[in-house]
């Protein structure tokens, strides 16, 4: 089952949390925003999904495409499914949120987690993130953050791996973004040119035929 993070003492800079997951959002975004969705094989096997998850969990695919990743805090790692309703159809005052469990990668470095916020940084640019929400499933993880302050664009993006029945194991990158406000908007052209090539760049970020 899929599980979207809960927050309470941060904020994105766009609606929709959990945008990534939900397929109506994908095929009729807001206006203003453009989604996207991109797939890689990355070989197959056991092997091939636990040394690419412990990349992904561990900001490879953003490290892998240029960025240097800093001020990274702590997430709670509080998950949900959605509202919990009483007998009648009313929300509950108290949610129940379920929490994962805490991983860490063969080095000791934490895996992400709900709730992390961390800055990407690319030559003058710098975008804030919080990650929104973590799957971890047997056969099935990632992670989706939002931009959470100032940045070229706003939205949401996610990174999904996953070990087909086939056995051959899959990146999927997700993306629903708009450009922000004011001039910004008016070199939305180039920025989708810059977006394009961020994508080809993360998609080779944990492929064995382009190491880093």
């Amino acid at each position: 089952m899929s599980r979207r993070s809960t927050f309470t003492d941060q904020s994105v800079t766009y609606g929709a949390i959990g945008a990534t997951l939900d397929p109506d959002f994908l095929r009729y975004p807001p206006e203003g925003f453009r989604p996207a969705e991109d797939r890689v094989k990355l070989g197959s096997g056991a092997e091939r999904f636990e040394r690419a998850a412990e990349q992904l969990m561990t900001w490879g695919v953003q490290q892998g495409s240029g960025f240097t990743v800093t001020e990274i805090s702590p997430g709670t790692g509080a998950q949900y499914s959605g509202l919990a309703f009483d007998p009648e159809g009313s929300p509950l005052q108290a949610q129940p949120a379920q929490r994962t469990e805490q991983r860490f990668a063969a080095d000791g470095t934490p895996f992400i987690t709900a709730g992390m916020t961390a800055t990407l940084r690319s030559g003058r640019h710098s975008v804030p993130v919080l990650v929104v929400y973590v799957i971890d499933e047997p056969d099935r993880i990632g992670f989706a953050y939002g931009t959470a302050g100032d940045a070229p664009e706003a939205g949401e993006e996610s990174f999904i791996l996953e070990r087909r029945d086939d056995d051959s194991v899959w990146l999927t990158v997700r993306s629903i973004l708009e450009p922000a406000g004011g001039l910004r908007r008016l070199t939305a052209p180039l920025q989708r040119r810059r977006r394009r090539e961020l994508t080809k760049q993360q998609l080779r970020a944990l492929h064995p035929a382009f190491p880093s």
